[in-house]
């Protein structure tokens, strides 16, 4: 993958209603976005089998949603206001700024890159015989590339662990880190820098007191523990769900919608007994892995990436990273949170926030593990991997938005062959049988092969055509997106055909 399939996904995103720039009869406004007609239907069935798959699968997971404001003392307790920074450098040339973890993690990823490119060129070379695992433990290139890829880690936890910001410009200038757009290595100090946004609270300006825009939905869900596990009479171990926006003041905010100021996150958090959240922490690695690779999207595009540096909650954390077209980057991440927030905010409250259990009749506060996934950055994942060209047989080329069926904008497309005869008349009762059930779209205009591309371009897993036999047959011909191969099906069948080849469970099926 490469910047240059990054452009074609953003270019392909705003030709086809999936993603618009905001404001842009404005000229803008950075990293913020719309999403189109097609792109809010995306993300609607992403959420929809995330929120299957973590509420209605589980009968001890809930839902919740909290409000995106909440009293200020609640990001006191939780850490935002002490300590929720970035660490930013200036270059002193080119006036702008960066984060230096990031500029540190880019380095990593062109080494990571190089690794990648001797794994590449190792294959095509043995072909069958070739051992990945054997290759990347034996190769003295890849060896040395390793290394300083772990000397670069260990250099920059240390840094961070001990909270010295003139050890962390020290590893950057001694690797030779540029400015990414001028070449510049004229750097300033590493300070830290606050990401929440601040509001006021009422009508007047200066009369009111300071609020923030909620920089997680976690917290929202932690000051209703005792809420949910009261009224839905909940045991231990249970955990509560939460779709919603949340907002950091990022000074990078870059590549497309992978890094927003504004967007949303699908958050769960998963109270269990102290002393159990290894298990849980283990178990929940693996079934949220489970769940990305149940979508098919490609091979070896997950994988597990434990932190370098925790965070000051956790006892255990890491990322599932997915290889987007700028490289592997995170995409989810599981933290064992233990008790921290909940005692936090006892004590910032002044409110028990304990769970008494009936069997072994103690009192204690929950520990926590937290599965949080970005719903911006799985839009783009499943965009990036979906968006292919092909070249056919008779040489013509098409371009194919291979998403998985049941994330699908659009189901089907229903097109009458010719536009008379009866045909879109008939063609319209087809499309009355299957709009109460699935987003579906009618279309009449243009050759039937350039209609199967449009349709194509924007994922579409089935093309249904109305023809002149149609009218004596009472029969219609489907055609898949990914194979192109046609069938006769029945209409009386229509409806169970459709739902057995776009429905969620065929996830279920594979998980």
């Amino acid at each position: 993958m490469s910047d240059d399939l990054l452009k074609k996904v953003i270019s392909h995103a705003k030709e086809y209603g999936f993603v618009f720039p905001s404001s842009e009869i404005y000229d803008g406004l950075s990293a913020a976005y719309d999403y189109g007609q097609l792109g809010a239907e995306l993300k609607n069935n992403i959420k929809h089998y995330w929120w299957t798959a973590m509420v209605r699968m589980h009968d001890n997971i809930v839902g919740l949603d909290a409000s995106i404001f909440m009293h200020p003392t609640t990001w006191k307790a939780s850490g935002h206001v002490d300590a929720f920074n970035d660490p930013l450098i200036d270059n002193k040339d080119s006036k702008k700024r960066y984060r230096a973890d990031v500029l540190i993690e880019d380095h990593i990823g062109k080494i990571e890159a190089k690794i990648q490119k001797d794994v590449a060129k190792a294959a095509q070379r043995f072909g069958d015989a070739f051992d990945e695992a054997e290759f990347r433990s034996t190769n003295g290139r890849v060896l040395e590339r390793q290394k300083q890829i772990d000397d670069i880690n260990s250099q920059f936890k240390a840094a961070m662990g001990a909270e010295d910001l003139s050890a962390v410009k020290q590893l950057i200038e001694e690797l030779g880190i540029a400015d990414p757009d001028t070449g510049s290595r004229n750097w300033t100090d590493v300070r830290q820098f606050n990401l929440m946004f601040k509001t006021e609270l009422g009508a007047v300006s200066g009369e009111s007191g300071v609020i923030y825009l909620r920089p997680e939905t976690a917290q929202g869900i932690f000051v209703n523990f005792l809420n949910v596990q009261k009224s839905g009479r909940m045991k231990i171990p249970f955990g509560i769900a939460q779709i919603g926006k949340a907002f950091r003041n990022e000074i990078i905010a870059r590549q497309f919608i992978f890094r927003m100021r504004e967007f949303e996150q699908m958050e769960m958090q998963f109270f269990v007994k102290p002393g159990t959240q290894n298990e849980w922490y283990a178990y929940w690695k693996e079934a949220r892995l489970q769940w990305h690779k149940s979508l098919g999207l490609g091979d070896n595009l997950h994988r597990f990436h434990d932190h370098i540096k925790l965070a000051h909650y956790a006892d255990a954390a890491c990322d599932i990273e997915f290889n987007f077209p700028m490289g592997f980057k995170e995409l989810e991440g599981i933290h064992s949170r233990t008790d921290f927030d909940l005692k936090q905010h006892e004590a910032h409250s002044n409110k028990k926030l304990r769970y008494f259990d009936p069997e072994s009749q103690e009192s204690y506060v929950p520990y926590v593990v937290e599965t949080s996934i970005g719903l911006d950055r799985m839009f783009l994942a499943t965009l990036s991997a979906a968006l292919q060209e092909e070249t056919l047989e008779d040489g013509s080329t098409r371009t194919v938005l291979r998403i998985p069926a049941p994330l699908s904008p659009v189901k089907a497309a229903i097109l009458p062959l010719i536009k008379k005869d009866g045909l879109p008349e008939k063609a319209r009762e087809v499309m009355a049988l299957l709009q109460m059930d699935h987003n579906v779209q009618y279309d009449e205009k243009d050759a039937i092969g350039r209609r199967y591309r449009r349709q194509d371009a924007i994922g579409t897993p089935l093309c249904i055509t109305v023809d002149h036999d149609t009218l004596t047959d009472h029969a219609v011909t489907i055609r898949d997106r990914d194979t192109m191969a046609q069938e006769r099906v029945a209409i009386d069948q229509l409806a169970a055909v459709v739902a057995g080849k776009v429905s969620l469970a065929q996830l279920f099926k594979a998980s």
